[in-house]
Parts: structure tokens; sequence; C-alpha cells
């Protein structure tokens, strides 16, 4: 073999080689990227909004369906300003419609003195519930649904059990109505015999009663905090009883405010248990599901009570029913059902309990100065016991943690102050001054002085 035939096989072996060599691997980003970081935004419009939407069920209203996420082009401080402004206006709203609607019903009660036909007319008023959702829903963006159509796709609140419409509708809407309209009417002959002020304080035993169902029903984490609290809201449960005495009255007022108290948490419970999906839609579905259910097999309660005489209507009331106030007590209780439900969605629901919480001096105001009505020291302390067993209720499950947490960032802060070495500082007219004197030695070594400096 030639020398030049040898050259030419090393460099067809030297081609063949390069051509074969396979291509570099690119280096995977690292763990700390953020995957969104590294997406292309060209990808992100090649796949619409349509493509991206979560599989919920249509026309139940979700997080997701109120509006694209706006995280990349506006901050979060204007969200948050934005939820917290709206809480505080859902806190008033639900403050003042329920001291409105305790005030009116006491008001009502002294010419027509029928709870349960009181409960039944309110509670028909729900029907409305839906239709206003649906107002609501045609003034967003997204693409609208006739009513009916809207209506059927909320109805997944109810499952998607086999059987017949009706059998379905009594079976889902029967146990919530029929609690719904025994927490009202047993609230409404709590206030027949106590005032305002001890109905809704004791109203708030309710986070109590729900907490400890919750955790026999539905499992939730056990917190000693909240245990806490449920013993000092029954203490003030038991004081109130006994602020007046041994009167019949006021014991038996306090037990139907407690017995309310009992069937709204077993209410709230069923609620978490079979509508968990945190749709707005499905809870205004709900809630004119229940005030249709009301009407249709309740109304003949109120006719039963009157022919027995178990409510008395007086001569007066039936020529002419007190419409006006009636129409106040459901109007305001329509508010205060929406706007707790609503702000629950659209703000945080610890917002909507101090609402709650705030009706109590609400009360205590109004029937100070316009009924003029004394309370004992005993009473109060009893008041005081539920509000705070009602604010200690609202702590988050990790508050333990994050004060733990809170408490070993403000040590280390003042560990890192105390231990930090001194620092040497210097003013800016001691920095000026020696720029200009090794600026005079400069000048001295090149033999160009300046006569002053200034």
């Amino acid at each position: 073999m030639t020398e030049s035939q040898g050259w030419s096989l090393l460099h067809a072996h030297s081609a063949k080689t390069t051509m074969i060599k396979p291509p570099p691997t690119r280096a995977a980003p690292p763990k700390s990227y953020s995957t969104q970081v590294l997406i292309c935004p060209i990808a992100e419009e090649l796949d619409p909004p349509e493509s991206r939407k979560e599989t919920a069920a249509p026309g139940c209203d979700s997080y997701a369906e109120e509006g694209p996420s706006h995280t990349h082009h506006t901050g979060g401080l204007p969200k948050t300003v934005f939820k917290v402004l709206g809480g505080l206006l859902l806190v008033l709203c639900v403050s003042s419609s329920w001291v409105g609607t305790t005030q009116l019903v006491q008001l009502t009660y002294k010419s027509f003195p029928c709870p349960f036909f009181i409960s039944w007319f309110c509670c028909n008023w729900n029907i409305l519930f839906f239709p206003l959702y649906y107002s609501g829903y045609m003034t967003t963006p997204q693409e609208r649904q006739k009513l009916i159509k809207k209506f059927r796709d909320c109805h997944c609140v109810f499952g998607s059990e086999q059987g017949t419409k009706l059998k379905m509708f009594v079976k889902r809407t029967a146990p919530f109505s029929i609690l719904w309209t025994l927490t009202n009417y047993l609230h409404l002959l709590a206030l027949h015999k106590l005032t305002a002020t001890d109905v809704s304080a004791l109203y708030c035993c309710h986070k109590a009663f729900e907490f400890l169902l919750s955790w026999m029903i539905l499992k939730d984490r056990f917190m000693g905090i909240r245990i806490v609290a449920a013993i000092m809201s029954i203490i003030g449960i038991v004081i109130m009883a006994y602020a007046d005495g041994l009167r019949t009255d006021s014991i038996l007022g306090v037990t139907l405010a407690v017995c309310s108290a009992c069937t709204l948490a077993l209410y709230k419970v069923l609620l978490k248990k079979f509508l968990d999906n945190g749709r707005l839609g499905e809870a205004a579905h709900l809630f004119s599901t229940m005030g249709l259910f009301n009407f249709l097999f309740v109304s003949g309660v109120p006719l039963v009570l009157f022919l027995t005489h178990v409510e008395h209507w007086s001569s007066a009331a039936l020529t002419s029913p007190p419409w006006g106030y009636l129409c106040g007590i459901a109007s305001l209780w329509l508010v205060f059902n929406i706007s707790a439900s609503v702000g629950i969605f659209f703000t945080y629901p610890i917002l909507i309990s101090i609402g709650t919480l705030l009706s109590v001096p609400g009360n205590v105001a109004v029937d100070v100065l316009k009924h003029e009505v004394t309370f004992s020291v005993v009473r109060l302390v009893a008041t005081c016991c539920i509000c705070l067993g009602f604010l200690l209720m609202l702590l988050p499950e990790q508050w333990d943690s994050l004060m733990l947490s809170c408490l070993a960032a403000l040590a280390e802060d003042k560990t890192n102050t105390t231990n930090r070495p001194p620092t040497t500082t210097t003013t800016h007219g001691h920095e000026l001054k020696e720029r200009n004197v090794v600026h005079i030695c400069d000048s001295k070594a090149n033999g160009d002085v300046p006569n002053a400096i200034t």
C-alpha cells in the first residue's frame, strides 16, 4: 500500500466517524426553574383557552370559570386589595342585614305573633336566589347560556344518581329544606322569649357545634384550641341560661336558640358533605330548590297551625296582615343569605364570620338605645364567653406552626442585629477631603499645584 492510499483511507475513516457522531445532548434545565418560565409564550397562544379549561360540570361556576388568570399581567396586590375591600363591604352587609332581621322580627311580634308563618314566608323567598345569580351571570363576559339550560347544568348538585326526577328532587332537597325550616323556626321562637342580643350571641355557638359534628362525621382534623373554644361557648350558654335565675322563659329561650344553632351546624356539615365542589351556581340552585320545596310541601303546615289555633291570628291580622314587616324580614334575610354565600366564593370566608359576630354589638346598640334594655353583668359575661369562643374557632388549622415560625423569625432577626460586627462609617465630607489630599499630592508630583482649594 502506498503512502497516498494510506492517507486517503485515513481521511475517509475520519469523515465516516464524523458523520455518524450523535448530536450533542441539550443540558436539562435546573430543577429550581419553574416550568412556566421555560414555556414559550407563543406556544401558549397556540393552545386556545377552551382547551385549557378544567373538566368541571358545564355551567357550574368555579374559580376557573370567572375568567382567565391575569397573574402575569397584574400583580397580586390589586387583587388582594379588591378582595379585602369587597370583604369589608360584605361584612357591613352581613352584620346590618342580620341586625335588621332580628329587630324587625321582634317588631312584627307585637301585632303578628306567628313564627312558623314568618319562617315559611321567608323561606319561600329563597326561590329568587338562582334568578338573581343568573342576572349576575349574564353580566360576565363569558359565553352565556339560557336560564333553563343554566339551571339544568347546575343540577349536578344532586349528583348522578338514577331515578325519577321527582324522587331525586325530594331525596336531595328534603333533608336540607327540613333542617333549614327547623333552624329558622326555632330561631324565631327564641326571639319571642329573649332579646335580640341574646339570640344573636347564641346564634354564634353554631361554629362550635359545627366543629364537633365535622370532627365526628367528616373526620376533620382535631384541634385543641377549638375544643377550648367549644368549651367556652358551652360555658357561655350555661351562664346565660341561669343569668336571670330559674325563670322558665329565659331557660326555654336559651334552649330554643341552642337547638337552632345545632340544626344549623348539622345543615352546614351535610352541605360540606354533599356540596363540596365550591361552585356558586350549585349553591344558588340548592337555595332555589329548597325554596320551591318549601312552597310545594310545607305550605299546608301554616294552615294546620291556624286551624288548630296553635298560631293565633287576631282579627286585625286577618283583615290586614303586616305585609310590610313580613316583606322586610324576608328581603333582609335573603340579603343575609346571599351575602354570606357569595362572600365565601369571592372574598375571605373569615370576613363573613366576623360580619356575623359584629351583629352582636349591633343588636346591643339597638336594644340599649331604642328599647332601653338593661343588661346584667352575668349576661354580659356569658355573651363575652360565647364571642371569644367564636373568635377562637376562626383560627386556621396551622395557627400554632405559623405562630412558632413568626416567633423564630423575630428571634433570628434580633440575634443577627445584636451579633452584627460594628462597621466603620465614613462621612461624605471625610471621603471628599481624602480625595482632595490625594489630588494635591499628585499635583505636587507633577508640579502644577493650584493656589487655593475651596
